[in-house]
């Protein structure tokens, strides 16, 4: 029968444990001799009668395990096939015959006769011999070849997977049912899940184990029949290298009821069915048959012990029985009891059958015994159908006893059907008499009279002692005992040993009946209820042979099977343990350190010793680790939180990190947090900056919970805190009192050391008094570290962190010792007065914090009435708070305080104060007689006291021993002038003496305000008095309070405290009012140090600004131009200097504010007259400093202000830089500096003051060349440059940054709107043509025009290139100028020109007379002057002199010695950089002198006019004697011939530093940077070099960066880099080079020498060759590619060259590069010569060789290679090594010849 085609969702399978690892040698045989046989998917059973029979034991061969097949050779099969399709007519005659008398008949019999050959003439007895065999029944086990698709099978679960189960089959086999083979309904809800999420088909796997867990469909030992979908091999499974066998089973309803039609439904019948629908008494079953109206109804009665009806899903599939119809007859009642079902006394089975078709799998059958032999029986069931109980299920080889003996034939017996056979005909079935089938029950093993599973009693893999074999079959197996009742074993034919086993014999052998042997369970098979053993040594040596066998944590040895790799690089490592099974080694788990490349670490095939982190049997996965700190770990394992005990350690691995702190990973599922507070004795802010993913910690356990699965560790040293500090601090308890000693001082708080406890404790500063926090800071200041502090209470501990909080707090302290601190809610009762602390203020409320932790809620409306208006009600953390309890909350633990009801009882107690107070009310002692009590001090009482103690702030005395009181700083004095000492009024006044008083009230402390004596209270009372001379007349003045004070009136106020931006002061003790810095004072000098010049307790005369009694604020000022009138932008004007408050300062700007609603930012421009004193860092934020108001845009509240001198002090002081407010106040031709705004792409945005803003072009920042221009600039930088464009309409200003420009005798280019006609002009010419020539006028913005060659000269001009060359200068007169077309007509004819002498000189030459432009205005004074100066390009040079030619003999005299004197510094000028020019005269020394006359004689020839004062300033240098200059004049003299020779000037520098002259030499330097001419580079170079070097030797740190910065401006940047590193070298300066060359490889990262600079230097100076060698990485990643190759070779040279390198490391980098080009022969030749240089004659040796082995290497490489080797060997070897070099080459040549010879080679 066909099998259904249906639509499936493949899920992934396991491999059955059970299979055998090692198919016997037979095993292969039977698939390629069936082969023939089974091309159309069916069996060749029927033809089996047509061969002769041999014995049944034969016939059977294959039949178990996994099925097998004859042991016939293909070509046998061949020739009975042939001789089959021959007699086919025999064949159906042979289909009548008789069953045949001897037993043991069957298929492989007759072949095995078949064998013999036949004598002619015998064919027809031969055919006769054959036909009793027709007949027989033959013994058949299923086996896999037996197996087709549409076979029925019955089936146990034996293992439940996420994606599949497994089913245990008959005789060995085991077949898998994919999670969509199950029912419809399941299948519905796996798509429903994928389409819910959106996942793709193939992604299903994943999807599934979501949303259906077969768990809770199926359980081990369920009956299940099974539809063979598919019989295939496992391609991702093998054994041996070969694919295992895979059965893959359906249990749909439709697929295994597929032959059953609903009218041939009958009682007893056995049906796969599948929850259709959960009802209230029972299940709806959905039973698969084609007609729709026949359901299935299974009772919640019939379900079975131990399944609940709520329990069952849709979808779960059961092995029902047919119990009967109702009386519809549409539903079929049905019983899944097992127990019920598998009950065959109660006649259970089938007694009736309408067709075949009923007769399935699962179903009991009674079976009427045909035949018994030694392999199993033969019987027939009804009559109808034959059936086989093969030699598993027969009972015969597990029982071992002789079926003969236990059935007979004739007899019947009850057996339940296990199989079809779809390919037989006629039909037949397979069925099982094991009793646990039979009855569809568990096999059980009996251990100690208890029946148990076998898989408990002997788990897999375990290795038995003793096995025994009971029974023999020679070509299957042995059948062993194991030691266990009622499950016996058995061994295949290919377990019994390594290789290959010929036969098994019952009676000789290693193997016979009763041997014993040492084997190993590699399975168990539910079904057939036998041990799977394998008797193989190399399974009983193997480790694991599952994945189960692995204990977590174990440390395991496997080879590296496989590197896997992913998107990201190496993903993880493959680690094979033992055959099948293999784990993954994550990244993190490689090495305890980060791997870049893990790949060169671990190869395939390389041993590895590992410890299991985890396992996932269901999913087959194993997670190892490589890590040494786990692998090697002696700790003990947490592998499960019950046994995870606090105080534990181990080491674990960092898998996630969170700003909280980590979670660390152990074995299995166990993870552990580790708090940030946890993970170090230091405070760690971010966990990321200490700790990554994969790192090892080691960890002690903090806290468990087993039944949570929680787990807290923390890294912390445990041995701070031993076993004795745990148990002292056990001991320890709250409000206990303790001393300790001082560890650390904090800002904050104290950490304290406990003294006989060892825990460290913590005392914050609030909790030292009961005071103020001025109080508390003046307690913690006189605290020293080492100090011990005693009477401190143990407020609260918190044994996880190990951490006690402590207080010293008086009030505290006192209930400690009285027992009365609240420490727990026990001790809270009502009415309760009590003491503890604020912990926490919020708009309603404060929460008041007592021992333990204890906190209580003190409501606002419970605070007293002044509190509520005070900002946090008056209230600071850890402030000392008195309240009574008045409500408590028992069932929430919850208790309010107030301090309203408390003072409303103080009075009711102040008898018992007062009299503690003053013993019994008297006075002891008392200063005036007339006081005898403290009754008497009334209010306004006149009395006398003796000052005990003179403080800052107030005066404390004593109106009697037992009396205190204290005067204020402000009852001490009438008027200003009084107050002697206005910083320390009080000094006048000394201990012991007495002053005369006025009683004010009681001080309270709390608040520092005095109350009436009506509120006295607290057990100490201290009196509020007055010193004044005005209150000690009889009639006492009311107190001061703040409504009594008005705004503009005058008072002395005290200083009590220095705030931030203010001074908070006192008119009285009731009245307090603050003081802004800014009104402090006039004087500004004194507001810098306000607590020197203004200290605590100091007087003020000072004016009411404003006043707020609601919200009890006072505002004062002690400026004496204070008006009441705070400032406004309506009140401020241009030009008024006012005193601000520095709000904020940064590098960019300073906020000022000058009153409560105006500040305003002051610039840059607005800081100093002098930029270069602008910085803004000055100011820091409170200062107090004087501005001046410069622009005011009221409407938009904006305000210019300044702090320049000429603004705030004096209009008269020098100006540097002067203020620009407007574009107006700028010219043209303006030299001014300001700061850099902005730095954009077109160029620089400079701020000159106010809102004027000027754009520097490009190329208007510098003469020379700058690439990376904007590396040179930074905002605020301060800039000097030239307005060289004003517009006033567009409000554009453009300034330039050019040197030259900032000259003072540069002149604005010429524009084309310069240009008039008659103008004459001086240029040069730019381009010369047939018709005429091109003129460039010079100092212009490159204006050209023409000069037709009709304007040239008075004679007509043929030739106008004889006249001109390109770069002649000239002087000529514009004839036109055409302003549409933008051009401009020159003349040169000499008559434009008519100026007496000069126009008779210029007419001498007729031919020269167009070329007098050359030497123009000879006789002016203004040319005069530029020649003295020589720093001009039209000044006097050697070259015009050297052109005279008609001089006297005086002239030329000179100019031979100035061609000596050019000479000689010509040669001397490569000393400091040299010219290009310079070095060709050098390369040609010899012809130097004679070459150069001739030259320049040549090029001079044109040049007629002589300059008179040239000739004299030349003459001078001939006075020069051979010695060179030897004074300033000297010197003079030589540049003004020479200018541009930047040796001469470097010579000059030289001379003014003999003279110690370093100033001097400096402004040579900037003469000669301003002198050479532009075009000179490498002279200016020079000298810039020469003053770096200069500067770096005499200058300072400051000189040299400005200097570096001016000469990067102005030449190549990153020669003028390379220069100052190697100045730096060179004096010794190691570190700024270093730093000088990181800046270096930054900036100019593109230019490979560079880079290997740097790394000479760090090898050869710094001898740190592993920062060299860092470099080379990062420099491949910068350069481009082709210049890799030349870098890493210089990288692989320093090695062999340097002292601190490696030749080593050399010698891997080349061959790096030569196993890249191994046919360079110049890497070769450049290895060679370093190994040359390293002197071993081995190595070098080898490296010929090498390169002679080279493949391709061309004939003339060779040649000149083995020359070369040859030359070195003469030098270096001896007779024997030179004739082997011979013989190398000659057998080199040879070689190449044959190659060449031969045909399709190239060469």
């Amino acid at each position: 029968m066909a099998p259904i085609d249906k639509k499936r969702k493949n899920g992934p399978t396991n491999e059955s444990f059970a299979r055998s690892r090692k198919p016997a040698e037979g095993d292969d045989r039977p698939s390629k001799r069936l082969r023939p046989d089974e091309k159309d998917g069916k069996r060749t059973a029927p033809k089996a009668p047509l061969v002769p029979k041999i014995s049944r034991v034969r016939e059977e061969e294959a039949a178990f395990p996994r099925g097998g097949a004859s042991i016939l050779t293909p070509l046998e099969h061949k020739q009975i096939q042939i001789e089959a399709t021959r007699d086919v007519l025999f064949e159906q005659e042979i289909g009548k015959s008789s069953r045949p008398e001897q037993d043991g008949g069957g298929e492989e019999t007759a072949v095995r006769k078949k064998h013999k050959p036949k004598s002619k003439g015998k064919g027809k007895k031969g055919t006769e011999k054959a036909e009793p065999e027709e007949e027989t029944v033959k013994i058949e086990g299923l086996s896999y070849k037996r197996i087709v698709p549409g076979s029925l099978i019955l089936g146990q679960v034996s293992q439940i997977n996420d994606h599949d189960i497994a089913l245990s089959l008959p005789n060995n086999l085991t077949g898998y049912v994919p999670i969509t083979s199950i029912s419809d309904k399941i299948t519905q809800r796996i798509e429903d899940i994928a389409d819910a999420e959106d996942d793709e088909n193939d992604e299903d796997d994943e999807v599934n184990s979501e949303g259906v867990e077969l768990v809770e469909l199926f359980s081990i030992g369920q009956y299940l029949r099974a539809y063979v979908v598919s019989t295939s091999d496992d391609p991702n499974s093998t054994s041996n290298g070969k694919p295992r066998r895979r059965i893959e089973l359906s249990l749909l309803p439709q697929q295994a009821n597929n032959v059953l039609k609903s009218q041939n439904i009958i009682v007893n019948t056995m049906l796969m069915t599948s929850v259709a629908s959960v009802e209230d008494h029972g299940l709806v079953m959905d039973l698969g048959l084609e007609s729709s109206d026949l359901k299935g109804f299974l009772s919640s009665k019939e379900l079975g012990h131990g399944i609940k009806l709520p329990d069952v899903q849709e979808g779960r599939v059961f092995l029902c029985m047919v119990t009967g119809l109702n009386s519809s007859g549409k539903i079929i009642k049905l019983s899944a009891d097992r127990q019920k079902i598998g009950n065959l006394k109660k006649s259970n089975y089938l007694t009736e059958a309408p067709t075949v078709d009923a007769f399935l799998p699962g179903s009991a059958v009674e079976v009427l015994v045909a035949d018994i032999t030694s392999r199993g029986i033969v019987g027939k069931v009804m009559g109808m159908v034959d059936v086989t109980a093969d030699l598993m299920h027969s009972g015969a080889g597990a029982s071992g006893k002789d079926l003969e003996k236990r059935y007979k034939i004739g007899s019947k017996i009850k057996g339940r059907i296990v199989c079809t056979f779809p390919a037989a005909d006629p039909p037949k079935l397979g069925v099982s008499l094991l009793e646990h089938v039979v009855s569809l029950a568990p096999q059980q093993a009996i251990k100690n009279g208890e029946k148990k599973n076998p898989l408990d009693v002997l788990p897999l893999s375990t290795i038995i002692e003793e096995v025994t074999v009971r029974k023999v079959e020679a070509d299957v197996g042995l059948f062993v005992d194991v030691g266990v009742k009622g499950v016996s074993g058995f061994v295949h034919i290919s377990r019994v040993k390594d290789g290959k086993i010929e036969t098994l014999s019952e009676s000789a052998g290693a193997y016979k009946v009763g041997s014993t042997h040492r084997g190993r369970v590699i399975g168990y098979n539910s079904l057939d209820g036998v041990y799977l053993i394998s008797l193989e040594p190399s399974v009983l040596e193997q480790p694991f042979l599952r994945i189960e066998d692995l204990t977590i944590g174990e440390v395991v040895k496997g080879k590296v099977e496989k590197i896997v790799i992913n998107a990201s690089g190496v993903g993880g490592i493959l680690v094979n343990l033992a055959e099948g099974i293999t784990g993954l080694v994550p990244v993190t788990h490689m090495s305890d350190v980060q791997l870049q490349h893990p790949e060169k670490k671990f190869k395939e095939g390389m041993t590895v010793t590992a410890r299991v982190l985890s396992t996932d049997p269901g999913k087959r996965q194993i997670r190892l680790t490589l890590k040494k700190s786990l692998v090697n770990s002696e700790a003990t394992l947490f592998l499960s939180y019950n046994d995870i005990k606090v105080g534990m350690h181990s080491p674990g691995t960092i898998v996630n990190i969170i700003p909280a702190g980590a979670v660390v990973q152990f074995y299995g599922t166990i993870r552990g947090f580790l708090p940030v507070s946890e993970m170090s004795e230091a405070y760690i802010q971010d966990p990321h900056q200490h700790f990554r993913l994969g790192q090892v910690v080691n960890v002690h356990v903090l806290k468990v919970d087993p039944e949570a699965e929680k787990l807290t560790v923390s890294c912390k040293d445990t041995s701070v805190f031993g076993l004795a500090q745990q148990n002292a601090m056990k001991k320890l308890k709250v409000g206990e009192i303790v001393s300790g000693v001082v560890t650390e001082k904090s800002d904050d708080d104290i950490s304290v050391e406990l003294q006989g406890l060892g825990s460290r404790a913590i005392l914050a500063v609030g909790h030292l008094t009961d005071g103020s926090s001025s109080k508390n800071q003046s307690a913690m200041k006189k605290i020293r570290v080492g100090q011990t502090l005693i009477d401190l209470v143990v407020l609260e501990k918190l044994e996880q962190k190990r951490l006690v909080t402590v207080t010293n707090k008086p009030s505290l302290l006192k209930d400690a010792r009285n027992h009365v601190l609240l420490r727990s809610f026990d001790d809270v009762k009502q009415n309760k007065v009590v003491h503890g602390f604020v912990k926490n203020v919020t708009l309603t409320a404060v929460f008041v914090q007592f021992g333990g932790g204890l906190t209580g809620l003190l409501p606002k409306n419970k605070l007293t009435e002044r509190s509520i208006r005070l900002p946090n009600f008056g209230m600071a953390k850890y402030q000392s708070v008195e309240a009574k309890i008045i409500s408590v909350d028992h069932g929430q633990q919850r208790f309010a305080l107030s301090m309203v009801d408390l003072s409303n009882e103080v009075p009711t107690e102040l008898p018992l104060a007062t009299a503690s107070a003053g013993s019994a009310q008297a006075a002891v002692n008392s200063v005036d007689p007339t006081v005898t009590s403290v009754d008497d001090l009334t209010l306004g009482r006149l009395t006398k006291a003796k000052i005990s103690s003179v403080k800052d702030t107030q005066i404390n005395v004593q109106l009697a021993d037992n009396i205190q009181g204290r005067i204020d700083v402000s009852q001490f004095f009438d008027t200003w002038e009084t107050i002697k000492d206005r910083k320390k009024p009080l000094r006048s006044f000394s201990s012991k003496q007495v002053i005369d008083v006025r009683v004010l009230g009681i001080h309270d402390a709390r608040n520092h305000r005095f109350l009436p004596i009506s509120h006295r209270g607290g057990k100490t009372l201290v009196f509020e008095l007055s010193a004044k001379p005005s209150d000690q007349t009889d009639v006492a003045q009311d107190p001061l309070t703040l409504d009594k004070v008005k705004v503009g009136s005058s008072w002395i106020a005290y200083v009590n405290n220095i705030g931030d931006d203010c001074l908070w002061v006192n008119l009285s003790p009731n009245v307090r009012g603050r003081i802004r810095n800014i009104d402090v004072s006039d004087d500004i000098s004194l507001l810098k140090d306000m607590g020197s010049n203004f200290p605590v307790g100091s007087a003020i005369r000072v004016q009411v600004t404003h006043v707020d009694v609601a919200n009890n604020r006072l505002d004062l000022s002690a400026r004496s131009t204070q008006t009441s009138e705070p400032l406004t932008f309506k009140n401020l004007s241009k030009g008024m200097v006012v005193t601000g408050r520095v709000t904020k300062s940064n590098e960019r700007l300073i906020m000022v504010q000058l009153s409560e609603s105006v500040s305003g930012p002051i610039n840059l421009t607005d800081l100093a007259d002098d930029y270069s004193d602008a910085d803004l860092t000055k100011y820091s934020k409170h200062d107090i400093i004087r501005v001046c108001i410069t622009d005011i845009d009221a409407p938009n509240k904006k305000m210019r202000i300044s702090t320049r001198p000429s603004r705030v002090l004096n209009s008269s002081l020098p100006v540097q830089d002067p203020e620009i407010s407007s574009i107006s106040q700028l010219k043209v031709n303006d030299i001014i500096r300001g700061f850099v705004k902005n730095v954009s792409d077109k160029g620089l945005f400079v701020n000159l003051g106010g809102n004027v803003t000027a754009y520097v072009r490009v190329s208007d920042l510098s003469d020379s060349y700058v690439k990376d221009w904007k590396s040179e600039f930074a905002v605020d930088q301060l800039v000097k440059g030239k307005i060289v464009h004003v517009d006033t309409q567009s409000n554009n200003v453009r300034m330039s940054l050019k040197a030259t420009v900032l000259d003072n005798d540069y002149v604005v280019p010429i524009t084309f709107d310069d240009i008039k006609v008659g103008q004459v002009v001086t240029g040069k010419i730019r381009k010369v043509e047939d018709f005429g020539v091109f003129i460039l006028i010079d100092s212009s913005d490159k204006v050209s025009g023409l000069c037709h060659k009709s304007e040239m000269a008075e004679k007509p001009v043929h030739d106008v290139k004889k006249l001109y060359e390109e770069g002649d200068s000239v002087k000529a007169v514009v004839l036109k100028v055409d302003p549409e077309k933008r051009r401009i007509n020159f003349g040169l004819k000499a008559s434009y020109f008519e100026t007496g002498a000069e126009a008779e000189v210029e007419s001498d030459d007729d031919d020269l007379s167009g070329m007098q432009g050359v030497k123009i205005g000879e006789d002016t004074d203004e040319n005069d002057e530029e020649g003295s100066e020589d720093n001009k390009h039209g000044g006097i040079d050697l070259d015009d002199v050297e052109s005279s030619d008609g001089g006297a003999e005086q002239n030329e005299q000179s100019d031979e010695e100035m061609v000596d004197a050019g000479d000689d510094s010509g040669v001397a000028a490569l000393n400091a950089g040299g010219f290009d020019w310079t070095a060709d005269v050098l390369d040609q020394i010899e012809e130097q002198s004679g070459a150069e006359s001739d030259d320049e004689d040549a090029d001079e020839t044109p040049k007629k006019k002589k300059r008179r004062k040239g000739e004299i300033k030349i003459d001078k240098t001939g006075d020069l004697d051979a010695n060179g200059p030897q004074s300033v004049s000297d010197f003079e003299r030589l540049l003004l011939g020479q200018p541009d020779s930047a040796e001469l000037w470097i010579q000059y520098m030289a001379f003014q530093m003999q003279l110690s002259e370093l100033g001097k030499a400096r402004d040579v330097a900037e003469r000669a940077i301003k002198s050479i001419n532009i075009t000179e580079e490498t002279e200016k170079m020079n000298v810039w070099i020469a003053l770096l070097n200069l500067e770096n030797t005499y200058g300072s740190d400051e000189t040299v960066e400005e200097a570096f910065k001016r000469a990067c401006q102005y030449n190549d940047a990153q020669e003028i880099h390379e220069r100052l590193t190697s100045i730096y070298i060179q004096s010794g300066k190691h570190d700024k080079a270093d730093e000088l060359f990181q800046v270096l490889v930054k900036k100019f990262s593109q230019s490979p020498t560079v880079w290997y600079n740097y790394a000479h230097f760090l090898h050869t100076t710094l001898a740190s060759p592993d920062r060299a060698r860092a470099l080379l990485p990062r420099a491949t990643q910068s350069l481009p590619p082709h210049t890799h190759l030349n870098l890493t070779l210089k990288f692989a040279a320093l090695e062999f060259h340097s002292s601190s390198g490696s030749p080593e490391r050399g010698r891997t980098m080349f061959e790096g590069l030569l196993s890249t080009f191994p046919k360079r022969l110049d890497i070769w030749n450049q290895l060679l010569d370093l190994e040359i240089q390293q002197g071993d004659q081995d190595i070098i040796r080898g490296v010929f060789e090498r390169v002679v082995k080279t493949k391709g290497l061309k004939p003339k490489g060779a040649k000149s290679w083995f020359r070369r080797w040859s030359e070195w060997e003469e030098k270096n070897g001896d007779k024997k090594s030179q004739e082997k070099v011979k013989a190398k080459a000659e057998e080199w040549v040879r070689s190449a010849g044959q190659k060449k010879s031969q045909p399709g080679d190239d060469e």
